[in-house]
This record gives structure tokens, sequence and C-alpha cells, in this order.
């Protein structure tokens, strides 16, 4: 699956340095820049799935950069950076001019890629339905429900396809149990999150070749699960 592409223009070294290594660890490309001007530039010339623009930038600032991009119809989602907390009138600037979301600094990076993920999702075009997967000697066919490693059946139940093909197509993407829940097994409310760490359990002991040590299948502590090929 391709990884999505995201752009942080920010002037200050540290964050921006340290946002692109969070973001490349959780599997996106990242490109980055230390200012407006810099920022625009590549915004305009390459492809991005979604922006992080700081409001203070030396020269341009974000604002300016923002209202450029919606002016050039740039449609890439754009997440708005400040670390001043005024009132409500810096926020509606920056909506105003097309931005889909703003965060004031200090922010935490798991609320950052939860709010990425976010947009994402509401942005991104409906995804088809995966047919077919294959991964180290394994081999799953969702459309037909069938799976084998290394030519061998591997009995799974219709459960389990769904868990995996989610995991799969959100490949990188960390999942909390909730979510899971809601779109695998459809409940609206959640009696128990147990029923996830069950089902990945006896997935792993199904698909990995070391179920205690997991390849593919990975917990993220506190948050959920992720794929990874």
């Amino acid at each position: 699956m391709k990884k999505k592409k995201i752009l942080v223009i920010e002037d200050n070294a540290p964050l921006r340095e340290t946002t692109a290594a969070f973001l490349e660890g959780e599997g996106f490309r990242v490109q980055a820049a230390p200012d407006g001007s810099r920022g625009l530039d590549l915004a305009l010339k390459e492809a991005f799935d979604l922006i992080l623009l700081d409001v203070m930038l030396p020269g341009i600032s974000g604002y300016e950069v923002c209202r450029a991009l919606r002016e050039k119809k740039s449609a890439a989602p754009i997440i708005m950076l400040t670390g001043q907390k005024k009132d409500e009138v810096d926020k509606v600037v920056g909506l105003d001019l097309g931005a889909d979301d703003y965060m004031t600094k200090p922010f935490g990076q798991r609320e950052l890629l939860a709010r990425i993920q976010a947009i994402l999702r509401r942005t991104s075009p409906e995804r088809q339905p995966l047919e077919a997967y294959a991964f180290d000697d394994i081999k799953i066919d969702f459309k037909r429900k069938t799976a084998a490693r290394a030519g061998a059946p591997i009995k799974l139940t219709a459960k389990e396809y769904g868990l995996l093909e989610l995991l799969v197509a959100r490949e990188g993407e960390v999942i909390d149990r909730e979510t899971i829940l809601n779109e695998v097994w459809g409940y609206e409310k959640f009696p128990t999150t147990r029923t996830v760490d069950t089902f990945i359990h006896n997935l792993r002991h199904k698909i990995e070749r070391d179920p205690a040590s997991p390849a593919h299948l990975l917990t993220i502590p506190w948050l959920g699960y992720k794929f990874q090929k």
C-alpha cells in the first residue's frame, strides 16, 4: 500500500525534526520546510496527502501560505499549528482561509496523529474492499475466504477475515479497539474491548511464525493494533 505523504512547514527546527521523525515512524513519507516560501514552493510542485502548517513563519506567514494554496486550487488538507493561545479569532481566520483543522502548541504527538488519521479518512477516496493480499509466505483471498501458508490451508473464521482485512487495508496505521469493534463487529456500544485482544491472539497463532514475538500484527501499548507487511 502506498504511504501517505505529509509536508511539515515549521520554522522551529527541533519541533520540525521530531514531528517528521515521529510521522515517519508511523509509516508516513515526510518532507519538511523551515519557512513559508520554501513550504509553498514544495506544496505547489508536489502532491501531498496532508500539510502541517505553522502560523508564525519567517517571511510568508502560515495564513498567507494557506491562502495561496487554496487560490491555486490545492485540495491538500491543512492542519494549522499555532503557539499562541488567543481567542477564537485566530482559529476562525485559518479555517476561513481553507484550513481543515487547527492545533495549539504544545500538543501531544498522539493527538496530532489522531487528527491526521481522522482527516485522511474523511478526505481520502472510499477504500475499495480488498480481494487478495500476500505477505511473508501467506496468501489471503478475502473475496473467496481462503488462506494458506506455503500452500497449506489456514482456517480462519469470518470475523478473523474481517479483522485481518481491516488491519491490512490500513497498513501502518494504529487502529484502536473501539474502531475495530465498530467496523468488524458493528457495535455501537462496546461491551468489552477484550474481544479484539482475544481475536488478535488467535490470529497471531494462525499467521505469525512466532506468535510470542509477532512481526505483522503489532500491539501499540495503550492505543491499539497495526499491521506491517
